[in-house]
């Protein structure tokens, strides 16, 4: 069976930090390209960040680009999404979503479910005072 578990979701204040992770398993995940997904109250999903299958290769989208960092260890099956600096703005439940590295372009940056192969259940940030 195949499983994207997110954890490390939370209330923090702007301006704080928060680590997310995404445990993965029942696929090869070194085969695999990464990313995050995220959905505000009452907005569409925004593509993240993706990671390449051997995390030599990054992307982010503008909104997060300098505070955000996605990382992964294959080792371990776990990726990671480490959150700076955050906004009130940034307060959205957070998605990790798998695709075979060869199967798409790079970087491949849908925010929609159905464009990837596995999918998680997400995870809520909320960033408030």
């Amino acid at each position: 069976e195949v499983q994207l578990v997110e954890s490390g979701g939370g209330l923090v204040q702007p301006g704080g930090s928060l680590r997310l992770s995404c445990a993965a398993s029942g696929f090869t995940f070194p085969a695999y390209a990464m990313t995050w997904v995220r959905q505000a109250p009452g907005k569409g999903p925004e593509w993240v960040s993706t990671i390449n299958n051997d995390g030599g290769s990054t992307s982010y989208a503008d909104s997060v680009k300098g505070r955000f960092t996605i990382s992964r260890d294959n080792a371990k099956n776990t990726l990671y999404l480490q959150m700076n600096s955050l906004k009130p703005e940034d307060t959205a439940v957070y998605y990790c979503a798998a695709y075979h590295q060869y199967s798409r372009r790079w970087p491949f940056n849908s925010p929609r479910a159905y464009d990837y192969d596995y999918w998680g259940q997400g995870t809520q940030v909320t960033a408030s005072s």
